[in-house]
């Protein structure tokens, strides 16, 4: 039973097989049963499962088994692909309530862990679905330099111009980023993801969270997405008498993403101990 389980969850997570690449195929560790403790990890936009890589490992260490599915439209072998572009939040949110499901056949305390836009998954999880734990690591749920009351009017405007895609860092292009991440990003999906974080912020205001417990982890001197909204996002639940622990790293040097070892070892060295500690509660 398990091992069929196991084995259609592949077949979920490794749709279109033939245009992914090696290095952005979904990771599944389990071991080889069904367990008490389950986690799925969301990774961010124009990365891939690889960027937990590192935490799957650990958590498959503390006995949990581990689905890192690959998000739609990513991990292509074709880093300079434009599928990106099609993106939508309504098959982001398909993606992520699959993972879940399928990881009640793996565990029976569920747990999800995302980043960047993965964090902003997690927190539509730990809005709509009623799961264990929920760990959203610098979630996208605005930008960091622009006001709040202006993301919804760039958005639209962002829609409304022809999409382009813009390199993450003009300088080093492609270099810039491992191999199983895209270099660039589209503004198109992006302004749908600013919607979609949008509409779970009014949802947040209205409704508790289903999710048991939940914790919210920023940067002080992040670049990308706003700590604000972070917060504003934490006050809603809190007010709706949820569990909800709110933890910020102080010491860390201007960055976004704090979880990718590839790109920064430094960083991630001194987030994981804490990330692990936080997901384990």
């Amino acid at each position: 039973m398990f091992a069929s389980t196991q084995e259609h969850a592949w077949q979920l997570f490794d749709r279109n097989e033939a245009m992914v690449g090696v290095e952005g195929r979904s990771i599944v560790l389990s071991h080889g049963e069904r367990r008490p403790n389950a986690a799925v990890l969301l990774h961010g936009m124009t990365a891939s499962p690889k960027q937990f890589i590192e935490v799957a490992r650990s958590l498959h260490e503390l006995g949990y088994n581990v689905l890192v599915p690959r998000l739609p439209r990513h991990g292509h072998h074709d880093r300079l692909t434009d599928v990106l572009v099609g993106l939508a939040p309504e098959e982001l949110k398909t993606a992520a309530r699959d993972a879940v499901e399928f990881a009640r056949g793996f565990g029976d305390r569920i747990t999800v862990v995302g980043f960047s836009v993965g964090g902003l998954l997690a927190a539509w999880i730990a809005q709509h679905i009623a799961v264990d734990r929920v760990v959203c690591i610098s979630p996208f749920l605005g930008v960091a330099w622009l006001p709040s009351a202006f993301s919804d009017q760039l958005a639209r405007l962002a829609l409304w111009l022809p999409n382009q895609f813009h390199w993450w860092d003009p300088i080093r292009r492609e270099r810039q980023m491992p191999a199983h991440g895209y270099p660039r990003y589209s503004t198109h999906a992006v302004a749908r993801v600013q919607r979609f974080a949008s509409e779970l912020m009014v949802e947040a205001s209205r409704r508790p969270p289903r999710a048991t417990s939940i914790a919210l982890i920023t940067n002080a001197r992040e670049m990308t997405v706003s700590n604000a909204q972070v917060r504003k996002l934490g006050r809603f639940w809190r007010r709706r008498d949820a569990s909800v622990e709110m933890f910020e790293f102080s010491d860390l040097p201007w960055s976004h993403d704090i979880i990718e070892p590839l790109r920064h070892p430094d960083i991630t060295a001194r987030v994981y101990p804490k990330l692990l500690e936080l997901i384990e509660q």
